[in-house]
């Protein structure tokens, strides 16, 4: 298999850890999506990573679709549960940690991309309230538990690890830490697994 996808993108970063929970070997390569010449469209029509190409060539696109394929591939490191109001709960902490991902990074590329002058003030704050909203829902969400979905570490752990961590490389001044201890606490036991050390955006 061949994961196309970038060392910064959280989204890619949820991929790879899971297929280093699920102790499977791939090529991982690079793309730049933002290049003149990226060729990503070639496998995702949407021009966007992750991009899984598997051995017959088919690709899988949108990191959700990506690791639900991935997590049936072997019983080792099983990370969603089979069915079930279980699985829901998974799948919508998953849904959870991608909204405040996508927000934060709409906010990233108006900042980018725009001049100042253009940038508009009102939606920016409108998606910033996303983030602001959703990591408190993962915080009550969380409450004492020792993981996101109760005592058993799942894909919503990997998905809440991979945007608390991109959220403090991209936007440091958001200092979410200051305000949820409960949510720093797991994001430094998820810190301990090689899978997230070996992945962790620099």
């Amino acid at each position: 298999m061949k994961l196309i996808g970038s060392v910064t993108s959280p989204f890619a970063r949820k991929v790879r850890i899971v297929m280093a929970e699920k102790k499977l070997d791939y090529v991982f390569v690079l793309e730049d999506v933002w290049a003149a010449d990226s060729a990503i469209q070639a496998a995702n029509p949407l021009g966007k990573v992750p991009c899984l190409v598997m051995e017959d060539g088919a690709a899988l696109f949108d990191s959700r679709v990506i690791v639900e394929y991935i997590d049936t591939l072997t019983p080792v490191g099983k990370l969603l549960p089979a069915s079930g109001r279980e699985r829901v709960e998974v799948k919508c902490w998953e849904a959870l940690a991608d909204g405040v991902t996508d927000a934060a990074i709409l906010v990233r590329l108006e900042g980018s991309l725009r001049a100042p002058e253009h940038q508009n003030a009102a939606w920016v704050a409108r998606q910033m309230g996303k983030v602001t909203a959703g990591i408190k829902a993962m915080s009550l969400g969380l409450a004492e538990k020792p993981y996101c979905a109760g005592i058993t570490y799942t894909m919503a752990d990997v998905a809440v690890g991979c945007t608390l961590d991109w959220l403090s490389f991209r936007f440091p001044d958001l200092r979410w830490r200051d305000d949820y201890a409960n949510l720093a606490r797991l994001v430094d036991k998820l810190a301990e697994r090689s899978s997230f050390k070996e992945t962790l955006p620099r």
